[in-house]
């Protein structure tokens, strides 16, 4: 296991702390350098909306579920 820089998940806290809702659920697919962040259990979208920096916004109704960030590690 290589080792881990836990400070690189503190600085995650104050991101965190200002999420939507009280959970959050992530998985990151290195193949495809994306990754997804949803603020509820995951689940399908209803609409969703591609902004100018390759992060897409999921929403069910008027509600934001998630996102999802492409090119990830390039960020």
């Amino acid at each position: 296991m290589p080792p881990y820089d836990l400070n690189h998940y503190l600085a995650l806290i104050p991101a965190l702390r200002q999420s939507p809702a009280a959970n959050l659920w992530s998985s990151y697919d290195e193949q495809g350098d994306v990754l997804y962040i949803s603020f509820d259990q995951p689940r399908p979208a209803t609409d969703s909306e591609l902004t100018d920096d390759d992060v897409i916004l999921r929403y069910d109704g008027d509600d934001l579920i998630g996102i999802t960030i492409l090119h990830a590690s390039k960020r």
